[in-house]
């Protein structure tokens, strides 16, 4: 990629200090996939005992990887287990060549940590329709054994990067039975985001003890609230996986019935999800939409991607255009139920539309204000029902565009 883009201006102020998941260990090495000078490969070791859950993309052209974990990820829990991941090269659109990459990958890794193949997870992130140069990965794999590192996790969010301008990072921790449990994540994105049924790359650890079904089960409701309810630019990545595994060192025995882990867990995800979208290729807003007022859920969740996903209004966002004619426009495009005569918009605490016309109450110079800040929020009501939704993006900029038409280069 020719040139790194500038750091976000909506990027964190610092990568988290993230705290040490007991039965995790991480290392990065140098292999020149697709980089030179940076570290691109991550490898995570998971103690024996370790339940992955995990949720993918469901597009009809997803990587190899990403088919491999698919097969693997309901798999007996008994053995270690180990992610390992590549940047600079997606091994998408790689034919039954990038089976066999996986396939030498996985089964290298499997041989330098003395684990069972079947339990070693892959990633790539990427250029997509390039072969992968596996010979390189599995080259760094003693390397990479040799020097695990149990707090090794701020320089694993590094090695994943590829458009992103900083590292992510996230962790939450919860009291059950007088005894904290603790959560922390890594996650990779910036553009092609519009996720379907995970998103981007994303890796969470915890040290509760976790029956797989049970895991499985959170990690794809707490998805559908957090990852699946962000997007940068309405395209869906070959290669999106969330992976979380969850290796019980703290001894503390976690069911569907602790409410306080979901709730830490689903803030690990969100605050994730948030970050990339404040990471969105060229960003400089961040834009929070919330319809209410639909005839269902998932209405309310069509209307917000409509909004959330339009070039009109993300451009308009970008300019600091307070143009709520844009709002009506998607709103009124995306095949959900809506009436316009019933339709109200605010931006921010401002009321723009009230009921199918401008309010009375309407301010150009107080919505125009709101547009100048770097959070920007849209509210709609369509009164229609009781169905609401909320999802985040970010507006689309000049730099979205100089991004990516450089990508490959």
């Amino acid at each position: 990629m020719g040139g790194t883009p500038p750091l976000s201006p909506l990027a964190l102020a610092a990568f988290p200090d993230l705290p040490e998941i007991g039965g995790v260990e991480f290392a990065t090495a140098e292999a020149g996939v697709k980089y030179k000078n940076r570290t691109d490969v991550m490898l995570a070791k998971l103690a024996p005992g370790t339940a992955v859950a995990g949720v993918f993309t469901r597009s009809a052209t997803r990587s190899a990887p990403v088919l491999d974990c698919q097969d693997k990820i309901g798999g007996d829990v008994a053995g270690g287990a180990a992610i390992i991941v590549n940047s600079g090269n997606s091994n998408a659109f790689t034919g039954k060549n990038g089976r066999e990459s996986v396939s030498r990958i996985t089964a290298a890794t499997a041989q330098a940590l003395g684990i069972e193949e079947a339990r070693v997870f892959s990633s790539s992130t990427g250029v997509i329709g390039e072969p992968l140069p596996h010979d390189r990965i599995t080259a760094k794999l003693d390397e990479l054994a040799g020097k695990l590192d149990k707090g090794g996790i701020a320089a694993a969010a590094r090695a994943i990067m590829t458009t992103d301008t900083y590292p992510k990072g996230a962790s939450a921790e919860v009291e059950i039975d007088g005894q904290t449990v603790k959560i922390a994540g890594i996650a990779k994105g910036s553009g092609m985001i519009a996720p379907d049924m995970a998103t981007m790359l994303v890796y969470i650890f915890t040290d509760a003890a976790i029956e797989r079904s049970v895991l499985q089960s959170m990690v794809s409701a707490n998805s559908d609230l957090t990852f699946n309810c962000i997007t940068v630019d309405s395209d869906t990545s070959t290669s999106d996986t969330l992976l979380c595994a969850a290796t019980g060192a703290s001894g503390v025995r976690v069911t569907e019935a602790n409410t306080g882990f979901i709730d830490a867990l689903r803030d690990v995800m969100l605050d994730l999800a948030h970050q990339v979208v404040r990471d969105g290729e060229g960003a400089t807003k961040f834009v929070q939409i919330h319809v209410g007022g639909a005839k269902s859920d998932a209405d309310a969740r069509t209307h917000a991607m409509s909004i959330a996903n339009s070039p009109l209004v993300k451009t308009a966002i970008a300019g600091e255009d307070p143009n709520w004619g844009r709002i009506v426009m998607a709103v009124g495009k995306s095949g959900a139920a809506a009436d316009r005569d019933l339709l109200s918009i605010w931006f921010g605490d401002n009321l723009v539309a009230d009921k199918g016309w401008r309010a009375e109450s309407y301010s150009e110079e107080a919505c125009a204000a709101h547009m100048k800040g770097e959070n920007i929020d849209i509210r709609v009501d369509l009164g229609l029902g009781g169905g609401t939704a909320t999802v985040w993006t970010c507006d689309l900029t000049h730099g979205y565009i100089s991004i990516n038409a450089d990508y490959r280069s």
